[in-house]
C-alpha cells in the first residue's frame, strides 16, 4: 500500500479545501472556508519548525498521500493544547438530586453547565478520509498516526487526551441541539455559527451564552433525544477512539451536542504499546503493522510487513522506502 501520512505543507492547500467542502458541517477543524485554512497551515507550518519542548497550542496538520498518485485523500491534526489562545468550552452533564419530605419523593434533574474543564489538554480532530477512499484500513491509519507523532514527540504534550466527535445533524444541515439552546440567544442557525466558529473561534460562545446551568427536562425530545449521540458518519471514529482507551465521561459538545471522549496521554493503547525498533534491513515477509519515523516534519507513517527478533527488524523494501530507512536507523512499530 502506496499510502502515507505526513505533515501537511502549503501546496497542499488546494486539495485539503476540496475535502473541506466534502465534510457536509458541523466540521469545525476542517472548515470549507479558505482563509481559515490558509491560517491553520500557516499555524502547522510554525509548529513543525519549532523546537520548543512545552505544549504551548501549536497545531500539527497532517495528510494522507497516495505516493503513487500524488493525491492527497486525507487530513487530521493534533492540538498540543486547547484553551491557550481562547477559552475551550463543553458542557458538563451532571444530575441534581432533590427530595420532598412531604411528598415522599425524591427528584433527579439532569443539567447541562457550561464550563471549561478539558482547558490545557491535548486533543486529536479533523480526521477525514476522501468518501473513495473508505476501505483497505486508511482511516485507522490516519486516526492512529497521531498516537504515534504524540508517542515520538511525548514533551509537546499534555498529560490529557481529548476527542470531540461530531453530532447528529439533520438532513436540512441543522442540528436539533443548537436549535433548543444555543439559537435561542445567537440568533444565526447551527450552519452559520459553525461557519462563524470555524472562521473565528468560540469567544463569542463567551460573550453570549447564558452562564447558568440548563435543565435538560426543558428541552425538546428531538435534543434529548441526541445528546452524547454521533453522527452516523462519525460511529467508526468514536470505535476507534475506544480501542484507543478514549472514554465518554459526560462532556458533550456546545454546538452539536456531539460526545466528547477523553483519556490520559500515556493510556493511548498505541503510545503505550508501540515499540521502538532498529532495521536490520529488507525482508519480503512478515507481519503487517503501522510503522513510524522522523522528528517533527520528517514525521511519516505507513503500513508495512515487520519480521521481528529482539529489538531488530526487517521490512518489505517498498515501506522501508516509504520510510527512508537506511540500515541502523531506528522506526516505532505496533500491530493493527
Amino acid at each position: 500500500m502506496s499510502f502515507i501520512v505526513r505533515p501537511a505543507r502549503n501546496e497542499d492547500f488546494q486539495a485539503i479545501y476540496e475535502m473541506a467542502k466534502l465534510t457536509g458541517g458541523g466540521f469545525t477543524n476542517l472548515p470549507p472556508d479558505k482563509g481559515t485554512l490558509v491560517a491553520k497551515l500557516a499555524r502547522s507550518e510554525a509548529a513543525f519548525a519549532s523546537e520548543e519542548g512545552d505544549p504551548n497550542g501549536d497545531l500539527f496538520f497532517f495528510v494522507l498521500e497516495n505516493t503513487e498518485t500524488g493525491q492527497i485523500r486525507g487530513t487530521c491534526q493534533v492540538f498540543s493544547r486547547v484553551g491557550m489562545v481562547e477559552p475551550f468550552y463543553s458542557y458538563r452533564i451532571s444530575t441534581l438530586t432533590q427530595t420532598s419530605p412531604e411528598l415522599g419523593k425524591a427528584f433527579r434533574a439532569e443539567m447541562l453547565t457550561l464550563c471549561t474543564d478539558f482547558e490545557g489538554s491535548s486533543e486529536v480532530g479533523g480526521l477525514f478520509l476522501h468518501p473513495n477512499e473508505r476501505a483497505g484500513g486508511l482511516g485507522v491509519l490516519l486516526a492512529r498516526s497521531r498516537y504515534l507523532f504524540i508517542k515520538l514527540h511525548r514533551e509537546r504534550f499534555a498529560d490529557k487526551v481529548l476527542a470531540e466527535l461530531r453530532g447528529v445533524i439533520d438532513e436540512a444541515g441543522g442540528s436539533p441541539f443548537w436549535d433548543a439552546i444555543a439559537g435561542r440567544f445567537f440568533g444565526m442557525n447551527f450552519q452559520e455559527a459553525d461557519s462563524f466558529n470555524g472562521a473565528h473561534g468560540t469567544r463569542f460562545i463567551a460573550d453570549l451564552m447564558p452562564k447558568t446551568p440548563i435543565y435538560t427536562a426543558m428541552l425538546p425530545e428531538s435534543a434529548r433525544a441526541i445528546m452524547g449521540v454521533p453522527h452516523p458518519s462519525g460511529r467508526a471514529a468514536m470505535r476507534m477512539l475506544e480501542a484507543e482507551g478514549f472514554t465518554g465521561e459526560g462532556y458533550v459538545d456546545i454546538f452539536d451536542g456531539g460526545p466528547t471522549m477523553s483519556v490520559r496521554t500515556d493510556d493511548i493503547r498505541t503510545v503505550r504499546e508501540a515499540r521502538e525498533l532498529a532495521f536490520a534491513g529488507p525482508n519480503g515477509g512478515g507481519q503487517k503493522m503501522m510503522l513510524a519515523r522522523g522528528r517533527l516534519r520528517d514525521f511519516v507513517a505507513c503500513y508495512g510487513k515487520v519480521a521481528i527478533e529482539e529489538d531488530e527488524a526487517r521490512l518489505d523494501p517498498a515501506s522501508a522506502e516509504l520510510l527512508n530507512l537506511q540500515p541502523g536507523e531506528t522506526f516505532h512499530a505496533i500491530g493493527r
